[in-house]
């Protein structure tokens, strides 16, 4: 069942599409089909783009959970790094490898600091 898409989920394409999408061009719009883009101008839940779907909706969890869900989206958290969204299904806790790596480096950062002041006050 198809709804209308809200004004951030729209504004969430445009960005996604202006910046990800192979296929767009500023000047020419949708180049393999040489017409405006129609992503752009979207303004109900159903068929998506191809390439879109396939390569774009992706980088985005929780628009991508809002536009291919049939029922009620998921719930997601927000990762304590970056700020994306993090699907709340207990085994995750930063939406990329990136945000993972960087909270570890903190994690061991801290870790010897407070290795180091507990040495240097005894």
């Amino acid at each position: 069942m198809s709804r209308e898409l809200t004004r951030e989920e729209k504004t969430a394409i445009r960005k996604l599409v202006t910046k990800w999408c192979a296929n767009y061009d500023r000047d020419y719009g949708c180049l393999p089909l040489d017409c405006p883009c129609y992503m752009l101008g979207k303004c109900w839940t159903g068929a998506l783009c191809r390439y879109f779907r396939e390569a774009v909706l992706p980088t985005d969890p929780a628009l991508e959970a809002a536009l291919t869900s049939d029922g009620a989206a998921p719930d997601f958290k927000t990762c304590t790094i970056c700020g994306g969204a993090v699907l709340l299904d207990g085994r995750q806790a930063y939406c990329s490898a990136a945000c993972a790596r960087t909270a570890r480096k903190q994690q061991k950062r801290a870790h010897m600091r407070k290795k180091r002041g507990w040495t240097v006050d005894n």
